[in-house]
């Protein structure tokens, strides 16, 4: 595996070029550097807004666009309301902007298709970031390792990606997507309706053609705590789980 820490933990002056809407409550901010960024998939990016009376904020983000992708650097912000740092992005940034950012940060929740699979993916909510830029970076490799992604979002509204892990799966290459939605009592067809249980992962580990070499979740302490117990419940043993939590 290539070094995870390519190059100093220096603040530096990214653009915005550009935003994309997701959901109600989610963006896509890309970015442009002076030099590309190199990456690996899974790692993540701080973030820092200085006020003009010199009060500082800062917040991480994890990597959505593929390693491959070295023109720009895509991170999806979900606005949280008690935030300090997304609301400003939501309200207040435009493209021509500029941002400091640091990175690209992390070691432990990372993946190259050299590391080989079969993979389980299990996110939810913005939690499915890195697992996107995980898959991307399998799709721009043209790699036919196995994976499944559970992802749990609250409505079909809030699936972030959603038409893109639709596409992914549609390709038939081994990657398997598997969404259910928490709020809807009736979603439209081909999603699931509740919330992640055992016998969901039993369902979707017994898609992946052997027992999954590394299982990523990532999404709340709440969620994380709830899927990694029943993943140990279900006899995943502990060393293959690796978790990444947001707060919440």
């Amino acid at each position: 595996m290539a070094s995870v820490q390519a190059r100093k933990l220096l603040w530096e002056t990214a653009t915005v070029v550009a935003i994309e809407t997701h959901t109600p409550t989610v963006k896509s901010f890309f970015f442009r550097f002076a030099q590309p960024v190199s990456f690996i998939a899974g790692q993540h990016m701080d973030v820092r807004l200085t006020a003009p009376d010199g009060y500082e904020a800062q917040r991480s983000y994890s990597i959505a666009s593929a390693p491959e992708t070295t023109d720009r650097l895509e991170l999806a912000i979900e606005r949280l309301h008690d935030g300090e740092v997304s609301p400003f992005f939501h309200d207040v940034v435009t493209a021509g902007d500029e941002i400091e950012l640091r990175g690209p940060i992390g070691g432990h929740f990372v993946w190259t298709v050299e590391t080989g699979g079969p993979l389980l993916l299990v996110g939810g909510g913005s939690g499915v970031v890195p697992l996107m830029c995980i898959l991307r970076h399998r799709a721009a490799c043209s790699s036919r390792v196995p994976m499944a992604l559970i992802y749990s979002a609250r409505t079909t509204a809030d699936l972030i990606f959603g038409d893109e892990l639709h596409g992914l799966h549609a390709r038939g290459d081994g990657f398997h997507f598997v969404p259910t939605i928490t709020r809807e009592a009736n979603p439209p067809r081909g999603l699931r309706a509740g919330r992640i249980d055992a016998p969901l992962l039993t369902s979707t580990l017994a898609l992946l053609p052997a027992p999954p070499r590394i299982v990523f979740v990532c999404g709340t302490n709440a969620f994380v705590e709830t899927a990694a117990d029943l993943l140990l419940g279900l006899g995943v043993p502990a060393p293959v789980i690796r978790t990444e939590r947001y707060g919440g």
